[in-house]
Order: C-alpha cells, then structure tokens, then sequence
C-alpha cells in the first residue's frame, strides 16, 4: 500500500467541463513527512494552486507549485536553500490496452499519466511536482565547498585513522596494559 504525505482528492464525479480551481497547502506534520520523503533537511512550505476539468481526453490539471526547502549538499554535507515554483499542465487519461511494441513519445505526451481509480489527487501532484523540482546534486556555495575540501584527508591517512579510532575503543585495551580512552 502506497502512503500519501500529502493527500488532497478530488472526486471525478463532481469534475466538469469548467474549471474548478483548488488551493492545497501542506500542514506541519506533512511537511515533515515529505522531508523525509525526499530526503530534505527540512520543507518550510508547499503550496499549489492547481485548476482542473474534464476535456475530451480525459482530466486536465494546470497550476502552480511553490514551495521553501532546504537540501543538504553532496559534498560538504552543509545546508543549501531551494526555492521551489514550477508550472504543471497534466493530462490524466483513461488507461488503454497495454501496447506490445515499443512507441515513442512525443513532447506533448510526456506530461499524459494514466487515470486511475475515481479521482485526482492534488496532494500527490503537489508532492511528486516538489520532488521533480528538487536539485539532484545540490551544492553549497562555493565559499562552504571549499572549507570541506581543506578538511578531506588522504586514502592513506583515513585508513591510518580509522585503525587508531579502532584501537582507542577496544574495550580489552586496559587489560592488555593500555590507557583507558
């Protein structure tokens, strides 16, 4: 079973040909929640403002998501601040028949995602946009990068440290005649 941080349904039933406009934003508990999903030092906001209706292929979704994060950095392990406002224009679709040769996607059809069940969720829109919106690799300023390269130490040397971190909590080095750590 999948679990949604960050669940805001909307019914097809009560979906029309006109749009509906819908506000969605992230209480404490889901922020935390999404943090962990993906893997953030911590998300301040989300919020979306999304319009939906149905058109001839199916569900149309189009808005906006913005949001405040802060990612760690890859190298330094620092704080690096993500500013987060993304346009989504999705097309929900009946699922077809699954095809048995391989097609080729076209522009328009990357953002097309299957309809499933009997409505759209918002909040996973929300979340899943926030989470394709998020730096990869992010990196601290340059400033802070360079402080964590002076502190990297050689192969060698890490080796030589490790062993001796090692030996210092060995808790059979007293009875062998060593200091206590």
């Amino acid at each position: 079973m999948m679990i949604v941080e960050l669940a805001r349904p909307v019914a097809l039933h009560d979906l029309g040909t006109r749009s509906t406009h819908h506000s969605v934003t992230a209480k404490p508990a889901e922020l935390v929640a999404l943090a962990t999903r993906f893997s953030l030092a911590r998300l301040d906001t989300l919020t979306a403002e999304f319009d939906v209706r149905r058109d001839a292929a199916g569900v149309r979704v189009t808005g906006t998501v913005t949001g405040k994060a802060v990612q760690i950095c890859v190298v330094s392990g620092t704080d690096v601040p993500a500013m987060i406002k993304e346009a989504v224009d999705l097309l929900f679709t009946p699922l077809a028949a699954p095809e048995t040769e391989e097609i080729e996607l076209s522009a328009p059809d990357l953002d097309v995602l299957p309809l499933e069940g009997e409505s759209v969720d918002l909040g996973e829109i929300a979340a899943e946009t926030l989470g394709l919106a998020l730096d990869p690799f992010p990196h601290a300023p340059d400033a802070a990068l360079a402080d964590a390269r002076g502190k990297l130490v050689a192969e060698e040397e890490a080796l030589r440290l490790a062993a001796q971190d090692a030996a210092d909590r060995n808790p059979f080095r007293v009875l062998k005649g060593g200091k206590e750590g």
